[in-house]
């Protein structure tokens, strides 16, 4: 019978590690391979094994860099080389790509030294420059991974933070968190009620209530959040009825700040939050509840001291459920929220289709993947183990 299972889960478990384990596991190995500038500077490499920054730059290095740009423009190599190392010697991308055009020009038997790469950018013949390359040089390095982190390498090779200007990813991971949260607590304020309202009606009532609650996963989530944009603009519903009622005199910003995407993170996921509460509150039997009464507990300590614990597991798995989904939004923020509102996916997205920068987008990815797991962690502890075992 075991032998007979195993045969049968064995083309999903072949599907799920092909189309699923595998690419997550490339994607992410790009936040620690190094490749581009290995690949298109291998002399300049080599020429650079025993230097060290802060020592004089050896002699025959220009000769050996000149000889790299140029082979590795014309194997279209260089382009990629330049772009990581622009994202340490800021604008140095487009002085490698002229430096090689350059050396190319050049006839032969003419001298290419430090002074040549000098008059094309001054940062083209400065330690700190090959100092970088000399980091790049792989096959692995820490370099996304500390970005991710708003730290980075100096001259020395020491781990120092970033520059002020670069400290970004850490105030966005804090921003993920914070809204991840606060959708999670108003997910939890709305979908107990209404979990409790299912297991108190009819059957036939609690169907038809959960039809409802269903009915947001039978819409797309574009469509959803689209919606929201029209519901909450200065011309939109709520104003409208806002103004109408006399409640304000002048239309509310509720949209492309933190306000709309809090609405609309909660729109999408509260059903997450419902459904688990439901499955946990169902199976709790309502004689508890009365026989806490009849001991003489007031409705309000039956509720917090035997209700609520009961119930901890769907709370848990609910919250859980509700906030490792909202880690990961981007389509919601991107639409309803502000320059300041989006969150860490909204980097990953942008470092993978427009900038092309796939180690900083894996080491984001990883940063978001190590988070989920810490916290789902925290929470199977905290609950012991009752979070698995629901969800």
């Amino acid at each position: 019978m075991a032998r007979r299972g195993i045969t049968l889960a064995a083309p999903l478990a072949g599907f799920l590690a092909v189309f699923f384990v595998v690419p997550i596991v490339w994607l992410l190995s790009l936040a620690l391979r190094e490749a581009e500038v290995p690949r298109a500077l291998p002399r300049t490499l080599a020429a650079l094994s025993g230097w060290h920054a802060g020592q004089p730059l050896p002699a025959p290095l220009f000769s050996a860099f000149a000889d790299d740009i140029v082979q590795a423009r014309a194997a279209n190599t260089l382009a990629d080389a330049a772009r990581r190392l622009n994202y340490e010697v800021g604008g140095v991308r487009s002085s490698l790509m002229r430096a090689a055009r350059e050396v190319a020009a050049t006839p032969p038997g003419s001298a290419i030294d430090a002074a040549f790469f000098e008059a094309i950018d001054p940062a083209l013949a400065s330690p700190a420059f090959f100092a970088a390359v000399q980091r790049a040089r792989g096959p692995v390095s820490a370099y996304y991974l500390l970005a991710s982190v708003d730290l980075a390498r100096n001259a020395q090779g020491e781990i120092e933070r970033a520059p002020e200007g670069s400290r970004i990813y850490l105030d966005v991971l804090l921003r993920t968190l914070s809204i991840s949260a606060s959708v999670t607590l108003l997910c939890l304020a709305m979908g107990f009620p209404v979990a409790m309202l299912l297991t108190q009606v009819k059957e036939r009532t609690a169907d038809w209530l959960l039809v409802l609650v269903l009915l947001p996963f039978w819409t797309s989530l574009l469509v959803r959040t689209a919606s929201w944009v029209v519901v909450l603009q200065k011309e939109g519903m709520v104003n409208s009825l806002l103004m109408r009622l006399g409640l304000i005199t002048e239309p509310l910003t509720l949209i492309y700040n933190r306000t709309g995407v809090l609405v609309a993170m909660t729109h999408v996921l509260l059903p997450f939050m419902i459904l688990p509460l439901y499955t946990v509150l169902k199976g709790i039997p309502p004689q508890y509840m009365r026989a806490a009464t009849s001991l003489g507990a007031p409705p309000a300590t039956a509720f917090v001291r035997v209700f609520l614990p009961l119930a901890a597991p769907g709370v848990a798995a609910g919250s859980l459920m509700v906030f490792i989904l909202a880690l990961g939004y981007y389509i919601t923020p991107a639409l309803v929220g502000g320059g300041s509102d989006q969150m860490l996916s909204y980097f990953v997205a942008t470092y993978t289709t427009d900038t092309g920068n796939w180690g900083l987008a894996a080491a984001l990815g990883l940063l978001m993947l190590v988070t989920t797991l810490v916290l789902y962690a925290a929470s199977h502890r905290l609950s012991g183990g009752k979070v698995m075992a629901t969800g």
